[in-house]
């Protein structure tokens, strides 16, 4: 089985956040240069990224999720919040 490479988000130098500089089109191959930020989301762990698509998946229902994770209810709820923590934080320093 192939394993695919996972997209690098941070600097290997400097461990500064990486932007995107140039998209590629396969089919035309097309070329896209700028500098164009990842996604909020990149900003979370693959294991939070999971989190959040579950959580969507369960309609955002943390009594769902806790049976899917099997946690307590209140575990889960900890989980969601340092995700929201994160998010807000990751927001605050985009806008600097």
């Amino acid at each position: 089985m192939e394993q695919k490479s996972k997209l690098p988000l941070s600097c290997p130098s400097c461990t500064d956040r990486l932007k995107v500089q140039t998209l590629l089109c396969e089919n035309c191959e097309t070329n896209v240069s700028g500098s164009f930020p990842l996604p909020l989301l990149t900003s979370l762990t693959e294991e939070e990224q999971a989190f959040i698509i579950n959580f969507v998946k369960y309609s955002g229902s943390i009594k769902e999720m806790s049976k899917h994770l099997n946690l307590s209810y209140p575990s889960v709820r900890n989980i969601l919040d340092d995700i929201i923590e994160k998010i807000k934080t990751c927001e605050e320093n985009e806008k600097q």
